[in-house]
């Protein structure tokens, strides 16, 4: 089996079993799912098609595990920041140096990101480095981004290159 045929057949079952958890495994629901499954897969090949990049488990799952950690901890953060007044808020722009090549890989980094509480990827500076809103510009959220960026990279399995 070729490699572009298995990670067909891989995207093919991710989709099925998506659909598995969202509809059932009844009769007609089966069918159409796998109908479904492989439109998406058809549709997932055209716009992303296999690459480079290898996911490592054991790293995707640190970086799963450091972002549910990270939510968590900056939740608490802001919300403590947003009910007691005499913590300090600065919000402003910070510029973070990125290793990540514009492109689809850099993209799902500033979507996973976006999603801790605290900081807001919006854009690249003309050198390309990332912008990043923040609520403590005084807060090394440089370092913060250069530690997320590392660890989606690892596992990701890819060069920080890859776009």
């Amino acid at each position: 089996m070729t490699e572009r045929t298995q990670g067909a057949v891989a995207r093919w079952t991710g989709f099925l079993c998506l659909w598995l958890v969202i509809f059932g495994a009844g009769d007609p629901d089966l069918a159409v799912g796998a109908a479904a499954a492989a439109a998406a897969t058809w549709t997932s090949l055209r716009l992303f098609p296999p690459g480079r990049l290898r996911l490592r488990p054991v790293a995707l799952a640190r970086l799963v595990l450091r972002f549910f950690a990270q939510s968590a901890v900056a939740g608490v953060d802001v919300a403590r920041r947003a009910l007691d007044p005499g913590l300090p808020l600065r919000p402003g722009f910070v510029r973070c140096p990125m290793r990540l090549a514009p492109g689809p890989a850099r993209n799902a980094f500033c979507t996973m990101a976006s999603l801790l509480p605290g900081t807001l990827p919006t854009g690249s500076d003309r050198g390309e480095a990332l912008l990043v809103h923040c609520l403590d510009v005084d807060q090394d959220v440089p370092a913060q981004i250069a530690a997320e960026e590392a660890m989606f990279v690892a596992a990701l399995g890819g060069s920080a290159g890859d776009g």
